[in-house]
């Protein structure tokens, strides 16, 4: 019933609700895949005393687009002995699970795909696409190290998502909201309403939030970045053991979409932190644009603050990656069966206890 009018779009109207959808892959995504690459390889360069690309462009600027150029131009090479099909529409449904997440986040008050009630869940359930076509990609492979890959971040990932949800378990009783709109309209104003430092919450009871809210967020940052499968965590695709895990037998764009969907997921993940703890697109220190009266300002100012504040995450990714050493897998796995989960159960109920005073 509540969705007859789609059968009355005419194909113009179609087409243009498609080109729309569109948008944030090419206004958005792939532009920030392509600075994040060549982020990446400035952040390693100078951690390491390098310099990073400098010859294509003004300080190697243009490296990554000349990069991209190459790699589509690549042969598209299927072995033989693969699943062909599902072997094709792995890589495909795992950018499908990254970039359906973006519908749910709000860049500002103004630039949301959709307010969704159920955003928060919404992106947890979407992402579980990813999973879905790494565990396609490894067996489809027939090849024993993607396959082996592929089982480490299946295990990998499901395992982490439990901490991560405890943690939003928390922040959902504490805010009684699921959606990510109503979640950074609640921490507007200043920075002293975001939820790291108590949220809404006043007095004694303010006081009690921080310390759990500061380890609520160390523990969701370091679970969705074992789910990202960044370093420390990135035993599915360890290059001295598996060669190159579950994307081993793959090459040109379908490789390519592999690291697309890593990077938008980079980035996703980091906005869902910035959202649930540091007032999503909210300006720490008010805004200009209501200060001169110029509303038009406001929602690029908060564009602004959210992208910065997702970057500096995605940064701290970054920098984590060339610091930190790879966990073995028995590590892994006991960090967050033994640390993290019960942890992330001990916060749930000690917010849960200071919520009802």
């Amino acid at each position: 019933m509540m969705y007859d009018w789609l059968y009355n779009l005419t194909g113009s109207e179609i087409l243009a609700m498609f080109i729309v959808s569109l948008l944030p892959l090419f206004v958005f995504i792939l532009p920030f895949a392509l600075f994040a690459v060549l982020m990446e390889r400035k952040v390693s360069a100078h951690m390491q005393d390098r310099l990073g690309p400098m010859r294509t462009g003004y300080h190697g600027i243009l490296q990554t687009i000349a990069d991209i150029i190459k790699l589509l131009q690549k042969e598209d090479l299927v072995p033989t002995a693969t699943d062909k099909i599902l072997f094709n529409l792995a890589p495909l449904l795992a950018f499908i699970g990254s970039y359906a997440a973006f519908a749910a986040i709000p860049f500002s008050g103004f630039f949301i795909g959709t307010k969704i009630d159920l955003g928060i869940i919404f992106i947890v359930g979407v992402t579980g696409l990813v999973v879905a076509g790494i565990l396609m990609a490894g067996w489809a492979s027939n090849n024993k190290y993607s396959l082996l890959g592929a089982m480490r971040a299946a295990a990998q990932i499901i395992s982490y998502e439990i901490p991560t949800l405890l943690i939003i378990l928390t922040i959902i009783m504490l805010t009684g909201t699921l959606s990510l709109y109503d979640l950074s309209e609640m921490q507007t104003a200043y920075f002293w309403n975001w939820l790291i430092l108590g949220g809404p919450a006043v007095g004694l009871q303010k006081i009690l939030l921080i310390p759990f809210m500061i380890m609520g967020c160390l523990i969701i940052y370091t679970s969705t970045l074992a789910e990202v499968n960044r370093t420390p965590f990135d035993i599915p695709e360890a290059e001295s053991e598996l060669v190159s895990g579950y994307h081993t037998e793959y090459s040109g764009m379908k490789f390519a979409m592999f690291f697309l969907a890593e990077y938008a997921n980079m980035f996703a993940v980091s906005a869902i932190v910035a959202i649930m703890f540091f007032g999503g697109y909210q300006s720490p220190f008010g805004y200009l644009g209501n200060t001169l009266g110029w509303t038009w300002l406001v929602p690029i100012e908060q564009f602004f603050w959210f992208t910065s504040k997702g970057l500096f995450f995605v940064f701290v990714q970054m920098w984590l990656r060339w610091t930190l050493p790879r966990f073995r897998v028995d590590q892994l796995m006991a960090f967050c069966w033994k640390y993290l989960i019960p942890f992330s159960f001990v916060i749930l109920l000690l917010v849960g206890l200071i919520a009802l005073m």
